[in-house]
């Protein structure tokens, strides 16, 4: 099975402008997330690409894999989709380029699914919320699953509602990365947006409306994703 790393990595960032480009210790934020998805050694090959011929640079004369976007996308999905369609491969998994420090666990808990799980389509990673800050933050992205952990809702909002009050309140947070068989991405760039995820602003919401299971694996890993400059202040103590 061959399975490579694709770090979507979109120079104009509706939230933090060109985040991707701060310095973070002694290198860009795309930079250490490309370093430290390399350096995990569970990837035949991994590549940025990028509408950013800033970015396509930077990753290149460090000696790095980069490929630039032929065409225009909104969404990270859409952007490897082009960059994979002709490529000889079974599973890419989409590492988000503002996500620096994602643990080499995490990546390898995606990449096994794909061995244990028949017929898998899709795969993601959540985590345990433990702040409750969270739960009602429309940013942090929050999950809902069945009995064999495959996804029902995703939804900026806190869900489940718990209208008990008498059991423990568990929350999941989505972390925003992703494993696809090749053909199920494509697939998916093909299917028109569905009203949820205009709705919610979340493509993840186009699988499950289409009836395409996302099975989401719990990590015990903490993440940082750096959408705005109090985020990128966080990584810089982090580091």
């Amino acid at each position: 099975m061959k399975i490579i790393a694709m770090i979507p990595a979109r120079y104009a960032a509706t939230r933090f402008p060109a985040k991707l480009m701060q310095v973070l210790g002694n290198k860009t934020v795309i930079q250490h997330t490309y370093d430290n998805t390399v350096a995990t050694n569970l990837f035949d090959a991994v590549y940025v690409v990028t509408d950013s011929a800033l970015i396509f640079d930077t990753i290149t004369k460090q000696g790095g894999n980069a490929i630039m976007s032929v065409q225009p996308h909104e969404s990270g999905s859409d952007r490897i989709a082009e960059a994979i369609v002709n490529m000889d491969i079974d599973v890419v998994v989409n590492v988000q380029g503002d996500e620096p420090f994602m643990h080499p666990q995490s990546l390898a808990s995606l990449v096994q699914a794909f061995s244990t799980t028949p017929n898998l389509q899709v795969a993601s990673l959540m985590q345990l919320i433990t702040n409750i800050a969270d739960v009602h933050n429309p940013n942090c992205v929050k999950v809902v699953v069945d009995n064999n952990s495959n996804a029902l809702l995703f939804s900026r909002s806190p869900i489940p509602y718990y209208r008990a009050t008498d059991i423990p309140q568990l929350y999941y947070k989505h972390i925003g990365v992703y494993a696809f068989a090749k053909k199920a991405l494509l697939t998916f760039t093909q299917l028109p947006m569905s009203t949820l995820e205009v709705t919610e602003k979340l493509e993840n919401l186009r699988y499950l409306q289409n009836g395409i299971a996302i099975k989401m694996i719990l990590t015990p890993h903490p993440t940082i994703g750096i959408d705005t400059p109090e985020d990128l202040e966080k990584a810089r103590l982090l580091l």
